[in-house]
């Protein structure tokens, strides 16, 4: 039997067998692994993944769910329960690589996400179960652009996986789940010399999304309309785009000569 949920940390119990192996398909995990699975709860997923890896850190915020994951897995040396908020977790302090697995509150996504793409130790693959509507904005293409897609793809590779309806929860949301899967890349696209700069014009530019990027420029960057439109001709980008409209080479294109 499954706990009760507490509505105002976003818990949605995954139960169902064949979802759940379907997730654990899309990780990809492998005997040596180190896993962070974030938000266990009854500890479902959790039960998929112990066998599966070396090393599994439980990282639940519910100090019961916690208790009752410590007390089952007591005796487990392959297994740590933390009763910690995830938002303040000290990645720094996994040793080596890492990779994470997770269906969480759909109010943590975007931080979440922001966190591990920021982190000096990214995890080399992040499975997360996330409202279907966020897994596709981060996984967009040119023409669907968001800051959370540009950053996101500057540090990793993106696709989508599994699919969830909702009538899979307990209890059910009001909207169907995917997977969204995060492959680190080997180095990130931008450069960290530029980085900053790149972040700052990436920000303006997002800044006022029903304009076009020349206006969102302008506001952001605390620029004329001239010089904005002499950034955009020396990036070779139309002077009508807007934001979501560019890749990273154009952003970081923008960005290089901003600096100058």
């Amino acid at each position: 039997m499954l706990p009760a949920t507490n509505k105002s940390l976003g818990q949605h119990w995954l139960s169902d067998d064949l979802k759940l192996n379907s997730i654990i398909a899309d990780a990809q995990l492998a005997p040596t692994d180190t896993v962070i699975e974030i938000g266990p709860g009854p500890g479902s997923l959790t039960d998929k993944i112990i066998p599966r890896v070396n090393k599994l850190i439980a990282i639940e915020f519910d100090n019961k769910l916690a208790t009752s994951l410590k007390r089952k897995h007591t005796l487990n040396s392959k297994v740590s329960v933390v009763n910690e908020d995830i938002l303040k977790f000290n990645f720094a302090s996994i040793v080596g690589s890492y990779k994470i697995v997770a269906n969480i509150p759909y109010y943590l996504t975007s931080n979440l996400i922001r966190i591990l793409s920021d982190i000096n130790n990214p995890p080399t693959r992040a499975t997360l179960l996330v409202q279907q509507e966020v897994a596709e904005r981060i996984n967009a293409s040119v023409g669907d652009m968001s800051k959370l897609s540009v950053f996101t793809q500057n540090i990793f590779e993106t696709e989508v996986g599994t699919i969830v309806e909702a009538r899979y929860f307990e209890p059910p949301p009001k909207v169907n789940s995917q997977v969204i899967i995060l492959k680190l890349r080997a180095q990130p696209l931008v450069e960290e010399a530029i980085f900053p700069i790149f972040q700052q014009v990436v920000k303006a530019g997002f800044s006022e999304k029903r304009k076009k990027l020349r206006s969102s420029l302008s506001g952001g960057l605390h620029l004329t309309k001239a010089e904005v439109d002499q950034l955009i001709e020396k990036a070779d980008i139309k002077n009508d785009a807007r934001a979501q409209e560019l890749n990273i080479s154009d952003w970081v294109k923008i960005a290089t000569n901003y600096k100058k």
